[in-house]
């Protein structure tokens, strides 16, 4: 696969600084903005929002880079990153929630993070989770930190390393004060494995010398309908590492769908021959409804996937071609014969549609699939039963797939058809009243 422009030019970079015989040397090595704007610009060359996004040379030698001032940042072995915490099916409380009167925070117009805090906040998934009955929209934007120290753990190295800051740029999406707390809030939406703490870190610090008010650090991810919401404290304000979650909770638009809907849309599939497109690999169909959501927005190159989603190489390839499947991405090549990837005709019309309305037709597309189609049809004639591996491969095997030569692969590929089935299951609405 080409090479990314970053880790070309950050190979370069190295080359130039000997910055791999520095750091063994001195365990750090800093670099300018300047230096870095030789090769290309440092918003680009320094933003990873995930440990996937870092350049391949800071990947193979457990690099990361962070900020120390607007123009200048250190390089070394540093725990940047933090994962999220896996949870299972039930284990994390789920409200439902409802904006119904408020036409202009429709689901699909929530295109961007700052709309969908906006409306969390009217929904009042905000006050519910920090637990206030009213709180304010404070500050957001970008602002200076101020100075402050602190430390960061090494596990290479196994030591902890001084850091100071002086004025670097941070960046708050959001900021909400009640009368006992400030809550600060960092908002993606695209879903990721880990985070960078210091979206979180810098942000607490600055403000924690700012006000008397204890600060909470929360992130934010939204997608399809969906808030996941975490709440980590730092144990030791002075160290980078020392975050901890504190609470963590879901929140899901009503989606009105009922299992008599997903029968008759079962009853009402058409089948459609197995397109020449690898088999689906990618389990998560949260993530390919996700990649619609941003391709909604604009085409994109598998590069820019790659880098600018929490995506390796890989999973951009699996992920697309995924979507290709379902005929909701396309693919082309650009004039430098890169593949850029767009919505259908058809990705773009379930894309407008109401939220119920665009999740039956996500089903739908799976479903016009006979090895979804009998899979679904399993669970509806046994009692919401889930069948055992080798039925899946059994039912797989029937389907006449394109590119699964043989049993292994089948296995492997039946947590795809399992999971994007359960997928279309957890759509149905359970009793229980609204949050909102």
């Amino acid at each position: 696969m080409q090479q990314s422009k970053n880790d070309a030019a950050w190979e370069r970079l190295f080359d130039r600084f000997k910055i791999l015989e520095e750091i063994k040397q001195h365990q750090i090595f800093e670099i300018s903005a300047d230096e870095i704007k030789v090769e290309r610009e440092p918003r680009l060359m320094t933003k990873f929002d995930h440990k996937v996004n870092l350049p391949k040379i800071f990947a193979d030698n457990q690099l990361a880079i962070l900020p120390i001032s607007r123009g200048g940042y250190k390089i070394a072995c540093f725990d940047a990153y933090k994962d999220f915490e896996k949870s299972t099916p039930g284990q994390v409380p789920v409200e439902k929630v409802s904006l119904p009167h408020v036409q202009s925070l429709s689901l699909k117009f929530l295109v961007s993070e700052s709309i969908a805090l906006n409306y969390a906040y009217a929904s009042g998934i905000l006050q519910d989770f920090l637990g206030v009955e009213w709180t304010y929209p404070t500050v957001s934007g970008r602002m200076g930190s101020g100075e402050f120290d602190f430390s960061i753990h090494s596990t290479p190295l196994n030591c902890s390393m001084p850091i100071s800051v002086t004025n670097a740029q941070i960046e708050i999406d959001a900021a909400y004060e009640s009368e006992n707390c400030l809550a600060l809030f960092e908002a993606k939406r695209d879903l990721a494995d880990d985070f960078i703490v210091r979206q979180l870190y810098y942000p607490f610090r600055a403000w924690g010398s700012r006000i008397i008010k204890p600060v909470r650090t929360v992130f934010l991810v939204y997608s399809n309908g969906v808030f996941n919401l975490y709440e980590y404290q730092f144990a030791d304000p002075r160290c980078y590492n020392s975050l901890f979650l504190v609470k963590r909770k879901d929140y899901a638009n009503e989606t009105g769908i009922t299992q008599r809907d997903l029968e008759k849309l079962l009853s009402k599939a058409v089948l459609v021959p197995e397109p020449q497109v690898p088999f689906p690999q990618a389990d998560k169909m949260s993530r390919i409804v996700n990649l619609i959501e941003l391709l909604n927005e604009r085409d994109m190159t598998s590069q820019e996937i790659t880098s600018e989603y929490a995506f390796d190489e890989r999973q951009t390839r699996y992920y697309t071609d995924a979507g290709r499947y379902l005929e909701l991405i396309d693919r082309q090549h650009d004039s430098e014969d890169n593949n850029v990837y767009s919505l259908t005709t058809k990705g773009k019309l379930i894309m407008s549609l109401d939220y119920k309305e665009r999740l039956l037709a996500l089903a739908g597309q799976i479903l016009q699939h006979q090895a979804f189609y009998l899979t679904l049809e399993y669970y509806f004639k046994h009692g919401l039963e889930r069948p055992d591996t080798q039925r899946v491969v059994n039912i797989m095997k029937k389907s006449k797939l394109f590119g699964v030569p043989g049993e292994s692969t089948l296995r492997r590929r039946s947590s795809t058809v399992k999971s994007w089935v359960e997928w279309i299951l957890e759509r149905v609405e359970r009793k229980g009243d609204l949050f909102h």
